[in-house]
């Protein structure tokens, strides 16, 4: 169990309110990101600071309901995956209101026991930020969980398949996202994650032909599959066309 830290909430909101500026809430709101509620801290000074606290729940949990946004996604990096609750990753999902908060909490949640049911959950849910974070879960997972089998991936192809047809901007770039990510992840998910690829490239369908084309020039893309193969340890590009 992670030991509690010496911060208080109080004393990280007037670290983080001290590093803030208005032109990083410019920047950020350039990039779609909420800043209503947003000090305009980069995670150049987010992620030290993180590092700087150590893992602590409580601390986590208070500074997520001050609904400040770089509080948020200092929750997330400081929050013990061992210890978060589905019933916590439910409600942070459900306050998901800017695509970087979800993808940098999610790249915890992927880390939890119960991340794999929740994927399931969230990735059917009609909430765009909580869909997105069904596919940032899968795409976190497909990176960091070393341990896991192929075959989880496997079922994740469904999923992708299912929901490629939603054209809402968070959602369709998180599924283009997650599909990338697990054809990246060994040679024997490339193949089939490149065959779905080409097929959602052939569609009629504007955004699963916009997901498809995008996942296919990466995963034929030269150098993508150098690193597939030299993480084989096959002779590099042997049976393998790029597209230009």
């Amino acid at each position: 169990m992670a030991a509690a830290s010496s911060w208080t909430v109080e004393a990280v909101l007037a670290e983080l309110r001290q590093a803030g500026s208005e032109e990083n809430r410019a920047g950020m709101k350039r990039f779609g990101i909420q800043v209503d509620r947003a000090f305009g801290v980069p995670m150049a000074v987010t992620r030290p600071l993180a590092k700087k606290i150590g893992k602590d729940p409580a601390l986590s949990a208070a500074l997520w309901e001050t609904g400040w946004h770089e509080a948020r996604i200092l929750a997330g990096l400081i929050a013990d995956p061992k210890q978060i609750t589905p019933a916590q990753m439910d409600t942070w999902v459900s306050d998901f209101n800017s695509w970087d908060l979800c993808d940098q909490v999610c790249a915890i949640f992927a880390r939890t026991a119960d991340a794999t049911e929740k994927i399931s959950a969230y990735v059917t849910d009609e909430r765009e930020f909580v869909r997105r974070a069904g596919f940032a879960m899968i795409a976190w997972r497909a990176v960091h969980a070393k341990k896991a089998p192929d075959t989880e991936f496997h079922g994740y192809f469904c999923l992708i398949a299912d929901k490629a047809t939603d054209p809402r901007n968070y959602v369709f770039k998180a599924v283009s996202w997650a599909l990338r990510q697990i054809g990246k992840r060994s040679l024997p998910l490339h193949k089939p994650a490149l065959a779905l690829a080409q097929r959602l490239a052939a569609s009629s369908d504007k955004t699963e032909r916009r997901i498809g084309k995008e996942a296919s020039r990466e995963l034929t893309a030269e150098k993508t599959l150098l690193r597939l193969q030299q993480k084989a340890g096959q002779h590099p590009l042997s049976g393998f066309k790029t597209v230009k």
